[in-house]
């Protein structure tokens, strides 16, 4: 046996000694929200029905996942996942697996005060609610949609339900609201969420993303570092965790920073996806894609179907590569990608 073949025995290893054990799992690219940073205002020409895999489908290779290739974690994303029907059927089937992993949801947060109740039943243990601004006026201009107040029902639904900690993810934009970092991070702090900033990434339908106009990582804590006295909680504690968090003002309370672009973390990555058409994705900014959909239709039994998704994996680059030069944006936008 080579040492490829040896590697290749560990679970979901690649070339660079990374194993991925947190999968996240976009369960549709349909959404209620059209964020400037993600797509058009007509929106985007949605997957076909018979193009996503199952109920069943998906849970047969989250079952995979889980039980034979070392996933601990499951995050399941969109577009909107709040959207798919059977959502809390899915849930409960995945927090059923033994070993049992964890399993979480990234939401824009519409509809989640009607479903956060139910979900935790399922045994959903956490969610992420996309929010990126507390003012009604901003948020329209942002996701051309006036939904605020749907959103800070679903946060407060999900607080109160146990889907705790509630994190929320904010993206600035510089001349939207990038002057509205220190009032996210109150109300954050008033309602015990945990707030985290994401570096604006290229991945917008439009291919409209610009390095220059994006809102960088020094430039929010610039902002916040004096007015919250931020202090790194240390770089020991971080492992593959995607944010830098910093301690406000002396106490518990941490805030975080997700420095994709201008301090990426690919070197310490454990993540790996599956689109909700059944394509596994070593990297959110990767160029290929692996088609598990496509070989369990044919028959695949659950054995070939691990091994062609460790050999996915195996082929992933050192890096996402934003920085170099020659970097091409993937063809995929982020609501067909999951997040």
């Amino acid at each position: 046996m080579t040492a490829t073949d040896e590697a290749l025995q560990l679970g979901l290893a690649d070339r660079y000694g990374r194993v991925a054990t947190d999968l996240r799992v976009s369960l549709t690219d349909r959404c209620n929200l059209r964020c400037t940073y993600c797509m058009p205002a007509e929106g985007l020409d949605w997957l076909p029905k018979p193009e996503l895999l199952t109920d069943d489908e998906l849970i047969r290779l989250i079952g995979i996942a889980v039980t034979g290739l070392g996933v601990r974690e499951i995050r399941f994303t969109g577009g909107e996942p709040l959207l798919r029907r059977g959502l809390v059927g899915i849930v409960g089937r995945t927090t059923s697996l033994t070993p049992r992993p964890e399993v979480s949801v990234t939401t824009n947060g519409i509809g989640l005060a009607r479903q956060a109740s139910a979900l935790k039943a399922a045994g959903l243990d956490r969610v992420n609610v996309s929010l990126d601004t507390i003012r009604a006026d901003t948020f329209q201009q942002l996701t051309r949609r006036a939904r605020l107040d749907d959103v800070l029902a679903g946060l407060a639904a999900a607080h109160e339900a146990g889907l705790t900690p509630v994190k929320v993810n904010a993206v600035l934009m510089r001349g939207v609201n990038d002057d509205q970092a220190a009032e996210l991070l109150e109300f954050c702090l008033e309602h015990g969420y945990e707030l985290r900033f994401i570096e604006q990434m290229p991945l917008d339908a439009q291919h409209g993303w610009d390095r220059a106009t994006m809102v960088t990582a020094d430039e929010i804590l610039e902002q916040l570092a004096g007015p919250f006295g931020l202090q790194p909680t240390g770089a020991a504690v971080r492992g593959s965790a995607p944010a830098e968090t910093f301690t406000v003002r002396g106490g518990d309370r941490t805030v975080g920073i997700i420095a994709s672009v201008t301090r990426p973390f690919c070197g310490d990555c454990d993540r790996v996806r599956l689109t909700a058409d059944g394509q596994i994705r070593d990297c959110l900014f990767a160029r290929t894609e692996s088609d598990l959909r496509g070989a369990m239709r044919s028959g695949a039994d659950d054995a070939e179907l691990a091994d062609r998704w460790r050999r996915a994996m195996w082929k992933k680059l050192p890096g996402h590569g934003i920085n170099d030069p020659a970097f091409l944006q993937p063809a995929r936008p982020m609501s067909a990608i999951g997040g």
